[in-house]
């Protein structure tokens, strides 16, 4: 029985939560006081405060499906504030069925509108293609993302083009997390602790793009023992150890740990001698990644993270046009800090890292670009009851060199600028009844950008708890960046992209309208709905529309250098960037259910993604849309996982993926083409011409429409509870579908995808 004083308000329960075995934090784990209002669920440190609590005896229970639940008695007076770890331990009983999940808890009491989290576990559901689970992999099934292909494939996130996709590790800002097989990411899953993969409508803690955010957290050591994974396969190798440091000896001991891991293809080599019917000169992808990190663990929860990485990846002839590469690397820290009785946590993050691209062509000037500089952030979270108030500042100082060419080859496009941004933001999250209220708004600056460089930025998301089944949801807000990668959108290979800001070599008027600053804008908005259609069975559903108020794009319309010379020529035909605008709007179903046994994810999603540039004419300039090349009108995803075996030592995992065709531009014709280098004294008559090409309407053609299915094999062999084995049988491709590439516009070859491709693999842990 539990009773209450109504004159104290002020005693609070706070603390960590971990699993037994690894002293890894448990995130979303049911924390509350019996048979009252107070409680919630663990965040991503594992962490919880249930405060305003009266003064009165109160049963603690923590609870998670597969573990042992745990009870603690209380008798709170008096403003007393309680500090506690508690330490999980899995069950001996197998559970039948799942009432409550993790997952279900945090649908319940987060807003999370166009949001996906994953962890190790989802990403391992589907087929691992070339014996190697990835993020890479799972992210082209979620909702609104749209991949280009498995070679050079890049991601576009619900019209948002790469460069408008923030990827974060550890607080670190990650340039570039794709490798140039599209099948891998720089990141090894088993150092994932989880990814929250934000499609749209994101809050105000973040900044710095305007499509979607990728907020990836790594894994403390094994604070027990030492362990880790060795394991090869036919298109590379990895190695992961972990281990404590320092060691506790009591649950009140400080702790320190370590993770490390490396991962490395060798795919040029073996495609010689496993494939030689996928390309006469091998597939020639080759990547390094590296990642270390030490972590220090206060007795009171507090910890202290030191990490660094190293990623590279190597492309060389490829499809007999270009060699290109690009390396990595940054270290940084982290923090999380729990002040005494005050309820309020305090986490900062310092970072710096480089990334440098260069593209070396056959037929054009090189490519080059490196971006490198630092970025911090301090962010205070205080806790009201249900209520949490956080609010934090950001600052990111950068260097970016670019060097590029226009459309047509020729006119040099690029520089070297120093930038910073600095934010400031705030966000409440209000539990009103059913509903989640979480207004927040972000005033961001970029110093270094000469017009329009303030930009206030309020957000806005809700969700209603309708049922206990049914949910309704919505976001809408306001984004900028900097950041422009000046890659053609006539590029028969789009592998190198770049980094370039302060962008203000652009036209004076957009349409007839002043432009009156330079970044980059949208305006998300968002609204859906959750319905669980069982215990195990979800079905989302979401609309969408992101308008793209102001981009930058290369000037398609530049033919005169912007010199002094030219100076009665119009901005549209010399400057070397112009603005466009844009919509991308659609829907998105997706049907999750999971029991014992089986696993199944089913996802289709219909997209319009549209721009629009000022083109110029004889008689001065007219409005023109377009469909950009990564415009896809329909998307669907099949997933089924099936597990068995008395250890679930077998599984059997299958993936079918369609896409309905891209735009590209068609060729209208051919001319012999003089580029008049030396002016007027250029003589055609003894020069021969180059090719010329007439293109028709910018991506008015499209391609055929793509699918593949993938299947996967997996078979574990437990020698002892901490020694295994699994080998994994894939085949990507199973039905060996000749996907197009590309094609060349000029000698109408066509290139294909990948094709049928098995694989094995060995992971031994230990």
């Amino acid at each position: 029985m539990t009773t209450v004083s109504v004159f104290a308000q002020d005693n609070s329960i706070k603390g960590f939560v971990y699993e037994e075995s690894t002293g890894e934090p448990m995130m979303f784990t049911n924390v509350y006081l019996k048979g009252t209002a107070f409680g919630g669920s663990t965040n991503e440190n594992g962490y919880f405060n249930i405060n305003r609590i009266p003064d009165g005896s109160y049963t603690l229970l923590i609870t998670s499906v597969g573990y042992d639940t745990i009870s603690e008695v209380f008798n709170l007076s008096k403003g007393q504030s309680i500090n506690r770890k508690y330490f999980l331990k899995e069950t001996a009983q197998k559970l039948e069925t799942v009432t409550i999940t993790a997952d279900k808890i945090e649908a319940r009491t987060e807003t999370k509108t166009s949001v996906i989290t994953v962890t190790p576990k989802t990403i391992t559901k589907i087929p691992s293609v070339g014996g190697q689970a990835d993020f890479a992999q799972y992210l082209q099934v979620v909702p609104g993302v749209i991949f280009t292909g498995d070679q050079g494939g890049q991601l576009y996130i619900r019209g948002g083009s790469p460069i408008q996709n923030k990827v974060i590790l550890d607080g670190m800002v990650v340039y570039n997390p794709f490798h140039s097989i599209g099948l891998f990411s720089v990141f090894d899953t088993d150092i994932i602790r989880n990814a929250d993969v934000y499609t749209g409508g994101f809050g105000a803690e973040y900044s710095g793009r305007i499509s979607s955010i990728m907020d990836i957290s790594t894994r403390d050591g094994n604070k027990k023992r030492i362990s880790g994974k060795i394991g090869g396969n036919t298109f590379g190798a990895k190695i992961m150890l972990e281990g404590p440091l320092k060691k506790a000896k009591n649950p009140d001991d400080a702790t320190m740990s370590f993770i490390i891991s490396a991962k490395n293809s060798y795919l040029e080599q073996t495609s010689k001698i496993l494939y030689p019917y996928a390309s006469e000169a091998g597939l020639p992808f080759n990547f390094q990644d590296i990642y270390g990190k030490v972590s220090l663990n206060a007795p009171n929860g507090s910890k202290f993270n030191l990490f660094g990485f190293s990623f590279n990846d190597q492309v060389n002839n490829y499809m007999s046009l270009s060699d290109f590469g690009w390396n990595s690397y940054g270290m940084g820290t982290n923090f999380l800090v729990i002040p005494g009785k005050a309820p309020v946590m305090i986490e900062g993050n310092i970072a710096y890292s480089s990334y440098t691209s260069r593209m070396k062509e056959t037929d054009n000037p090189d490519r080059y670009s490196n971006i490198n500089g630092f970025n911090m952030g301090f962010d205070f979270s205080q806790f009201f009851g249900k209520n949490t108030l956080k609010y934090g500042i950001e600052m990111l100082g950068y260097t970016t060199d670019y060097v590029t060419y226009s459309v047509y080859g020729h006119n040099k496009i690029g520089d070297k600028v120093n930038s910073t941004e600095i934010g400031i933001y705030a966000k409440y999250k209000a539990v009103l009844g059913k509903f989640l209220l979480e207004p927040s708004f972000r005033l961001q600056y970029y110093p270094s950008v000469t017009k329009g460089g303030l930009s206030p930025e309020p957000r806005i998301a809700i969700k209603y708890n309708t049922t206990d089944r049914f949910r309704l949801k919505a976001a809408a807000g306001m984004y900028s960046q900097n950041f422009v990668a000046a890659t053609s959108d006539r590029d028969v290979v789009n592998l190198f992209y770049g980094f370039l800001s302060g962008i203000d070599n652009m036209p004076a008027t957009f349409d007839g309208q002043p432009i009156t600053g330079y970044l980059q804008k949208a305006n998300h908005y968002i609204i859906g709905g959750e319905f669980d259609l069982t215990n195990s069975m979800t079905v989302n559903i979401e609309g969408y529309w992101k308008d793209f108020v102001q981009l930058t794009n290369i000037n398609r319309n530049k033919i005169y250098a912007d010199s002094p010379a030219n100076y009665e020529i119009p901005d549209l035909l010399k400057k070397d960037f112009t603005k466009e605008t844009g919509d991308a709007y659609g829907f998105d179903v997706s049907l999750k259910f999971e029991d014992k046994h089986w696993y199944l994810w089913a996802v289709y999603a219909l997209g319009f993604v549209n721009r629009e540039y000022e083109k110029a004419t004889e008689d001065g300039s007219e409005m023109v849309k377009y469909p950009p090349h990564f415009d896809r009108r329909h998307n669907i995803n099949l997933i089924l996982t099936y597990t068995a075996g008395s250890k679930r030592q077998w599984e059997f995992s299958g993936r079918w993926n369609f896409g309905s065709g891209f735009p590209f531009t068609q060729v209208q014709g051919f001319y012999e083409y003089y580029s008049f280098q030396d002016g007027i004294n250029f003589d055609y008559t003894t020069t021969n011409g180059e090719l010329g090409v007439l293109y028709g309407e910018l991506n008015g053609g499209r391609l055929p429409t793509y699918h593949r299915f993938d299947i996967d094999v997996k078979r574990k062999f437990y020698f002892s509870e901490r020694i295994t084995l699994e080998a994994d049988l894939s085949v990507t491709n199973v039905y060996n579908r000749s996907n197009v590439f590309y094609v060349n516009l000029v000698t109408s070859e066509v290139a294909r995808q990948l094709p049928i491709l098995p694989t094995f693999g060995l992971t031994f842990s230990f």
